[in-house]
């Protein structure tokens, strides 16, 4: 979990999608707190910034285990649909299941082990 957050290609699962909204809620939050008491505007636009990028490249990821361009993430209230919606079965364009069903072919598989 959480391979990569900051890249915009693969797949991630619901519950990293669902996590990653929690830091990022709770990343805002200690960022303004920290910037508040440290009397520092930059220190927040900085880690504001960071967490943009995080939740983007999380929300990307999300919407391409459904099979989707990350441009859905436009669509209003997809995001939060996202939360409820099963993963594509299997791989996609966009790599593998993050679950690991249906990413290789049993029948494919028989006797793969005997050609070597």
């Amino acid at each position: 979990m959480f391979k990569k957050p900051f890249s915009f290609e693969g797949r991630i699962r619901r519950l990293e999608y669902g996590l990653s909204y929690l830091i990022f809620v709770g990343s805002i939050v200690l960022f303004a707190t920290l910037a508040d008491f440290l009397n520092e505007s930059p220190f927040l636009a900085l880690g504001v910034i960071l967490m943009i990028w995080f939740i983007l490249a999380q929300v990307v990821k999300r919407c391409h285990d459904r099979g989707n361009s990350g441009w859905y993430m436009l669509i209003p209230f997809y995001r939060v649909i996202l939360l409820f919606m099963e993963s594509d079965y299997g791989p996609n364009k966009y790599g593998p299941n993050p679950k690991g069903e249906g990413n290789f072919d049993e029948v494919n598989e028989i006797g793969s082990h005997l050609v070597d």
